[in-house]
């Protein structure tokens, strides 16, 4: 499995991906970059993981590029070090970029399987970054093809994505298998309320996710400023929980709104237990993503960590979120600062429909988008990319089944 832009322990797909595949009997190996002080291979349960360190370099196209370009050399390097040293039938590979599929086509002369797992739709995630250039969106939207042909099959996360993948890949169904993001229903439940944050406001607001330049902590600033100085409320208190490469720009915008004192940025929370605490101690969990050809079409991982924590969600009205979210969330007019802090006030003052709608989106996890019922689908993908080499045998790509696929 290849990742270019998350270290492992930050891609909640990824790991649920790697421990489905490893519990049905795969032997799986990561290359993805690596955090400060963490080592270049290491054991994770019964998943190895091959690190490289990522660059960063400056918030725009060139920055991008020389990034892509730093990172793929090690990926080249490391896949070429892992087929020596493990051996492997089949590359996952994680977009963005989706330069990648390409580069590890190569292996397929050698008769690999690639799995082409589309994460992000890269030419609109380009345009909500950097906006729209046509001459790069074209070059994004060739490489988006040529991943989308030169793979075996492809994962997306939802049904918006497959069907631009049917629409530009020219992709027929049975080559396309919806993969949606979902948390484990084994970490369903109730968490300890963190007792010093609960202190410092009757209502507590959260954001748990990237903070990416598309990802709208500019506008939850704002509407957080319009929630204090339009309609009068000094109620609240704001964490921040997340990292990302827009999030100095953040910090640096909530201090000229004046915010300091109404919001905190905890960072990225490692420990599990640490992050459930913080969610369940919030009382209105917040999706600020703006309205784009991006958004639009995008699943929120964090809409679901909210759900599963019982919390009523405010989020602009996106086609994917409302699919998602359903009941649990309150829709802000696309883009409308003042829309997005009614909304929040609104829910300040009503307990009981914080508590319905919370409870709406729990149901839904445990019944409907958890994992779990990801895993055949997950699963019944890889089947249908075996099928497509004669001869494949089982124990070509898995253990044999006394040996629990470590």
């Amino acid at each position: 499995m290849v990742v270019e832009n998350s270290p492992y322990f930050r891609d909640p797909r990824v790991r649920n991906q790697a421990e489905t595949l490893t519990a049905a009997g795969y032997r799986v190996f990561i290359i993805c970059p690596g955090r400060s002080g963490e080592p270049w291979y290491e054991r994770v349960g019964n998943v190895g993981v091959y690190r490289f360190s990522l660059r960063s370099f400056a918030n725009n196209a060139l920055g991008y590029l020389m990034e892509y370009t730093h990172a793929i050399l090690f990926i080249a390097l490391l896949s070429v070090l892992v087929w020596f040293r493990e051996g492997f039938d089949i590359i996952h590979v994680s977009n963005p970029p989706d330069c990648i599929v390409p580069i590890m086509s190569v292996y397929k002369w050698l008769g690999k399987l690639i799995i082409y797992d589309q994460h992000d739709l890269c030419p609109e995630l380009y345009g909500a970054k950097f906006g729209q250039r046509w001459y790069l969106y074209k070059v994004l939207l060739l490489l988006e093809r040529y991943s989308y042909r030169l793979a075996d099959h492809v994962i997306v996360t939802n049904e918006s994505c497959k069907k631009i993948a049917r629409l530009r890949g020219l992709l027929p169904d049975s080559k396309v298998t919806v993969v949606r993001n979902g948390p484990s229903l084994s970490n369903l439940g109730s968490a300890d309320v963190d007792l010093e944050i609960r202190a410092k406001s009757p209502n507590i607001i959260a954001f748990a996710g990237v903070i990416g330049f598309q990802d709208g902590l500019d506008q939850l600033c704002r509407a957080l400023h319009y929630l204090r100085h339009e309609l009068r409320r000094e109620d609240f208190y704001c964490i921040v929980l997340g990292e990302g490469d827009a999030l100095n720009e953040i910090k640096g915008l909530a201090q000229e709104l004046q915010l300091d004192d109404k919001v905190w940025f905890a960072g990225w929370i490692r420990d599990p237990k640490v992050f459930a605490r913080y969610l369940s101690t919030a009382d209105i969990c917040v999706a600020p993503d703006p309205s784009n050809s991006y958004n639009n079409y995008s699943t929120f991982v964090k809409i679901m960590d909210y759900m599963a924590a019982r919390k009523p969600i405010v989020a602009f009205d996106l086609v994917e979120t409302r699919r998602t979210a359903e009941t649990a969330a309150t829709y802000a007019h696309p883009n409308d600062i003042g829309s997005f802090a009614q909304k929040m006030a609104d829910l300040m003052t009503d307990p009981s429909l914080r508590h319905s709608m919370g409870e709406s989106g729990y149901l839904r996890i445990r019944n409907e988008l958890a994992w779990q019922y990801s895993v055949p689908k997950l699963l019944g993908a890889y089947e249908i990319a075996k099928s497509r080499i004669a001869g494949w045998t089982v124990s070509s790509s898995k253990e044999p089944a006394e040996q629990g696929g470590g």
